[in-house]
């Protein structure tokens, strides 16, 4: 056996009962001949005393003035206590167990604190303490730049330190520990009936995790698929082997012929507003102006058509209010939908079949939902509708697939 990293989150550490599964799981490994390497995230949620949102509440009451590479000394010392706690738990149980802190572990990355970008993993140091311990426990979120200062990795940093290492050691696998069973075909918050699912290839569970699916980040899922890492989505709390992500070809190979699945699942995104902007003349200069506008201004677009007309796109709600107020500054007239909902259909079968796009209008039409902008890519297609309306086009979206069954 090689190695396996095994990351777990807040949820995973937050109480005894929680900790005593994961000395389970780290056991189970270490017993069918794995080295260990161990990535965790701080314990718990906001208002949990060293959840990282409780870490900002506390600058945001004291002052709310640190500076950003002295934010990330603060964040990064959840991580710091549930690498201690649980190398402390695990030599209770007679388990060989040393931590080291992301820079220790050589992840090193760029001078972007808060949402620093891994430039490089060594992982010599994690090589050699394995020799000598059943396990090596990693503070996720982390790194260090080339300074010596501690950075942090911005949300979801933990999965992104896990696959990075993974990637690093030639890992055989990475399992990512959550509060769920695996990868869902949707929100079971909205849809009851939505069912686990086995496998998943990464560019699918990529655009899942864009469009609001939460049990892995993006940017771990990508150096996944680029390192051919396999990763499992399993929960802290059962036995079962949870969703398997990997290439097509290796999903082919699980399910021993071709994968006969259009859709795999669908996700959402709640609070965006709709912005429109028309064309009086010299549409490609309105074009320029208004997203070079919203560069310059720090605003995150999505959802782009452009056509001869002019130019329709989404923002954030909390940024719409900026976003009018600079498109007037030009001059232009912009329209306004706040309260909108981004709802996606995702399948790695979606690419070339058709009726794909009259399903969906099909489902939302019979229970009267309008339509208010929609676009697709080979895995992907999106629609956006009132968010009133959001729920109800998940759960008609859920059934007109068939992904309950």
């Amino acid at each position: 056996m090689g190695i396996l990293v095994q990351k777990f989150g807040g949820t995973s550490l937050s109480t005894p009962a929680a900790r005593e599964r994961v000395l389970q799981h780290m056991k189970r490994e270490i017993k069918a001949g794995h080295s260990l390497v161990v990535v965790v995230s701080a314990m718990g949620r906001r208002g949990e005393p060293y959840a990282t949102d409780t870490l900002l509440d506390w600058i945001s009451s004291n002052g709310d003035a640190l500076p950003a590479r002295e934010k990330d000394l603060l964040l990064s010392c959840g991580e710091f206590i549930s690498a201690t706690t649980l190398t402390s738990l695990a030599h209770s149980e007679g388990i060989t167990a040393t931590v080291l802190t992301g820079g220790q572990a050589g992840i090193i990355t760029d001078h972007q604190y808060g949402n620093a970008r891994i430039i490089e993993v060594k992982p010599d140091r994690i090589l050699e303490e394995l020799k000598s311990h059943q396990v090596v426990i990693v503070a996720g979120f982390q790194g260090i730049n080339d300074i010596g200062d501690i950075t942090t990795l911005g949300r979801g940093g933990s999965d992104t330190s896990a696959t990075a290492l993974g990637a690093a050691l030639g890992a055989d696998m990475v399992d990512i520990y959550t509060d769920v069973e695996g990868v869902l075909t949707a929100d079971p918050r909205i849809v009851e009936d939505a069912k686990p699912l086995l496998y998943v290839s990464y560019a699918e569970i990529s655009n899942m995790a864009h469009q609001g699916a939460k049990v892995i980040h993006p940017r771990a899922v990508e150096i996944a698929m680029q390192s051919h890492i396999p990763v499992r989505v399993r929960s802290t709390f059962g036995d079962g082997e949870g969703t398997l992500i990997t290439h097509p070809e290796g999903v082919r190979d699980i399910q021993s012929g071709v994968v006969d699945r259009h859709v795999t699942g669908i996700a959402h995104v709640s609070n965006v507003t709709q912005i429109t902007v028309e064309a009086e003349e010299n549409v490609g200069k309105l074009q320029l102006q208004v997203f070079k506008a919203m560069a310059e201004n720090g605003i995150s677009v999505d959802f782009i058509n452009v056509s001869p007309s002019g130019a329709v796109y989404t923002v954030f709600d909390y940024d719409s209010e900026k976003a009018i107020r600079v498109l007037q500054e030009l001059g232009l007239k912009p329209k306004s939908l706040s309260g909108c909902a981004k709802v996606s259909v995702i399948g790695g079968g979606i690419n070339g079949v058709p009726g794909i796009m009259a399903r969906i209008v099909e489902s939302l039409e019979e229970v009267n939902i309008d339509i208010l902008q929609s676009a697709d890519s080979n895995t992907t297609i999106w629609v956006l509708v009132k968010k009133e309306d959001m729920v109800g086009a998940v759960r008609a979206l859920h059934t007109k697939f068939e992904l309950h069954l």
